[in-house]
């Protein structure tokens, strides 16, 4: 256990041990644990608070973890292997639940047989395992193309379009052409996925074999370092995150920008931004033999698998993914993954966007591999996409090297045996 990690636990565990209910209360007590501060937190008071009224013999115990995905990945991952019984019910990134589910840390949800068919199929990709449901999804984030409507008179549809649009802002004065996050972390290896989609890629088969030097990747990888050596995209970028890349576009600075849904409201706030009203977003665009891309992201809800009580677990679960709960947590940011909520004129209400633009992305969301060991062939990926896109080594050899590497991993953790074991099984 890493030491700074030690405080916030016992912290958590001392809550949990003072926050004891009435003795005659014999009601079983499900926590959750996840974001649960400002109006995420009012959200989900409000709906705890409903579940409650519905549920009168079961009782809920809200737990924040912190917001940063690491740490809170690393809380859960201490208190699971501890095989602790609480928190019951959690909220985990739409990449951790292969992992989870493969060291039998969460329940499958079979057993209760939701409805997954209700949902956007990558929502339901990601949170599978071995054919098993293991967490139902809750809300979705999308890689998107912001674009400037001050510019232009609609949004590219394919990569050569986007240079072309690129080479005639830059030459009307615009500093920049499209702006994202190029950092080594996870936010580069999101926007990787949308080029190597929209040239046609993927990073792993379904059988496990690592492909993502492909000559379709290596198209994508040397697109995207073309954007930094005709200075379409600033050197800078390799050091941004979302918020950097956002500051760019919210300053006028750049024609387009790569990221996720959260920033649509923040920039038509005109006191802090100077294209407030001047910009819409897009799906974004493909290239000749390649698909349009949206990276999925977003959260989804699981089940302890140390729980002892799974069903009103189950419950609690169900009520917080339902309809009506998703909508209003729409309302925060993200888009809600069941598809039929697109067609409920409510809908419109509580997105920044139209709704009929906003299904036209989540229905290119994609799904990270759905392997146990995601974070770790992030992690190696990650590395070789950063040496090329600064220019230490080509795309073709970066992407040899990463799948070189990553299939050595693959290998190493006999992840596809497992797999295929628990398929048997």
């Amino acid at each position: 256990m890493r030491a700074h990690f030690r405080p916030a636990i016992l912290s958590l565990i001392a809550v949990l041990a003072c926050h004891g209910s009435r003795p005659d209360d014999t009601r079983p007590v499900v926590t959750f644990a996840g974001s649960a501060l400002g109006a995420e937190g009012a959200v989900l008071a409000r709906q705890v608070a409903r579940f409650e009224l519905a549920n009168p013999g079961i009782r809920v115990r809200i737990q924040h973890t912190p917001d940063d995905a690491t740490q809170r990945h690393q809380l859960f991952v201490q208190w699971l292997n501890a095989r602790a019984g609480e928190p019951d019910v959690l909220q985990l990134d739409v990449v951790w639940t292969p992992e989870f589910a493969a060291a039998g840390w969460v329940l499958s949800l079979d057993r209760w047989h939701p409805n997954a068919s209700d949902f956007f199929p990558a929502t339901i990709a990601a949170n599978t395992w071995a054919n098993s449901l293991f967490a139902m999804p809750w809300f979705m984030d999308v890689g998107m193309l912001y674009w400037r409507t001050d510019l232009f008179r609609s949004p590219p549809a394919t990569m050569d379009a986007l240079v072309a649009d690129i080479q005639r802002a830059r030459r009307a004065g615009t500093p920049y052409g499209i702006v994202w996050q190029g950092s080594r972390y996870e936010g580069l290896v999101t926007c990787f996925l949308e080029y190597l989609g929209a040239f046609g890629g993927r990073v792993m088969t379904d059988d496990g074999r690592i492909v993502v030097d492909s000559p379709e990747g290596i198209r994508a990888l040397a697109f995207m370092r073309q954007l930094l050596t005709s200075g379409a995209t600033p050197a800078e970028v390799l050091t941004w995150h979302e918020e950097e890349s956002r500051f760019a576009f919210q300053n006028g600075t750049a024609a387009f920008m790569r990221n996720w849904p959260y920033a649509v409201t923040i920039m038509n706030v005109p006191k802090d931004s100077r294209v407030a009203g001047k910009f819409a977003v897009a799906p974004m665009p493909a290239a000749p033999g390649g698909v349009s891309t949206a990276t999925l992201g977003g959260s989804a809800l699981a089940i302890n698998a140390f729980t002892e009580h799974p069903d009103a677990a189950w419950k609690l679960v169900a009520f917080l993914c339902a309809p009506d709960q998703m909508l209003e947590r729409s309302r925060l940011g993200g888009y809600p993954p069941r598809r039929a909520l697109y067609d409920d004129p409510r809908l419109a209400d509580v997105i920044p966007i139209p709704v009929t633009l906003a299904r036209s992305i989540v229905e290119r969301a994609a799904a990270r591999p759905a392997t146990p060991i995601y974070s770790q062939l992030s992690e190696l990926l990650q590395i070789d996409l950063h040496r090329a896109l600064s220019g230490q080594v080509a795309p073709e050899q970066a992407l040899h090297d990463a799948a070189r590497a990553m299939n050595a991993l693959v290998e190493r953790t006999h992840v596809r045996d497992l797999v295929a074991a628990r398929k048997a099984s």
